[in-house]
This record gives structure tokens, sequence and C-alpha cells, in this order.
């Protein structure tokens, strides 16, 4: 993002907020959907399984997402004992969130290159830019493998039950996790490569 205090900066700013919206709305919906679809109906039931964005919205994560490139929604619940296989049932669960972002930006480059004459302006291609890497980069950020982040929950399916259980009690140190991360500049090094792989995925 360049300059906030910039013309450009200011464009750049006000055309992320839309797409990071979505991001993060889609991402949390495609959790409780596919939760629903095995069986567990807690998202529904607590008016989770919307895409309205202030029922997932969270401050912090939106704003992490917007200046850092990487952030966070409010988790959806999720009940496993609803699930016929737990393990399995989770991680689907765990995947359907980056897989929502990942067919989103799949979604807005076909659609681009489909109507190419929509996408003329400088309004029009900035949004496209900004929903292409905010999808992206949530989904990559979500796909590194610290809890609570879904990756996690995808490490956990593979886990021997002595592990699983101290993986699982991990996560209530994941947000400092992500932060000292962030902040000895590792979280980028983890991250880029996975952007990057998404980002070619997508442009196929």
């Amino acid at each position: 993002m360049g300059n906030l205090f910039s013309a450009q900066g200011l464009a750049e700013f006000l055309l992320s907020i839309p797409a990071i919206l979505w991001a993060i709305t889609f991402h949390e919906f495609c959790h409780g959907y596919v939760a629903k679809l095995l069986g567990d109906k807690t998202a529904e039931e607590e008016g989770r399984l919307s895409l309205n964005p202030f029922a997932h919205f969270d401050l912090l994560g939106a704003a992490c997402l917007l200046f850092f490139h990487f952030g966070w929604a409010r988790p959806v619940p999720i009940d496993v004992r609803y699930f016929k296989k737990p393990k399995r049932d989770f991680t689907l669960v765990a995947l359907a969130g980056p897989f929502g972002n990942i067919i989103t930006a799949f979604v807005c480059i076909h659609f681009a290159r489909l109507f190419p004459a929509l996408f003329t302006s400088y309004g029009a291609i900035g949004f496209l830019r900004a929903m292409i890497y905010t999808n992206i980069g949530l989904a990559a950020f979500n796909l590194i493998p610290i809890p609570p982040l879904d990756g996690s929950r995808i490490l956990f399916l593979f886990l021997p039950p002595r592990l699983s259980y101290l993986w699982y009690r991990l996560e209530q140190y994941g947000i400092f996790i992500v932060l000292l991360l962030l902040a000895t500049n590792i979280l980028p090094v983890i991250m880029n490569p996975i952007f990057t792989l998404l980002f070619r995925l997508v442009f196929i």
C-alpha cells in the first residue's frame, strides 16, 4: 500500500476495505457452511452462518489484514461432537476457509479475463487487485501450521493422540506466537512461499 497521505495511498486504502470485509466474511462463512454439511449446525444456530461482515468482524484482525497483509476474523463456533469422523471432518472445516478465499481470487482473475472492458478505470483495477491480493494473503496466512490458524488444524489430522492434545493446548498461546514471529520478521519468511504458490495456482 502506498503512502496513506497521498491520493494514491488513500485510494488503495479505501479500495482495500470492501475486499477485506468480503475476504474475512466469506472465509468464516465457508467454515460454518462445511461444518453444517458435516452435521454441526452450531454456527447457524448462533447466527454466524451469514454473509453479513459484522457477524464475523474482529477489529484487530481486520486492521492487521489492512496494514500488514495478514489477519483474521472472529472464528465461527465449531462443535466436533456432531461430526461422524471428528478428526477428518474438523480438517475439512479448517480447509474450507482458505479454499473459499482461493476460489474468490480465482473467480476475480478469470472474470477480469472474460470481461476486460470492465476493468479499465483506476478504481476497477485497484479493487480487483485488492480482492486478489487480500484473499490470497488471508488464505496463505491461515495455512501456516500455528494454532489456532487453519493450517494447524490440518496438521492436527496427522498427529498421534498424545501430540494432538498438546497441539490443541498450544492454541491458547497462538496469537502471541504469531505476534512474536511478526516482531522478529520470521512470519513473512514462512508466509511468502505459501502466498507465491497460491498466487501461481490461481493464475493458471
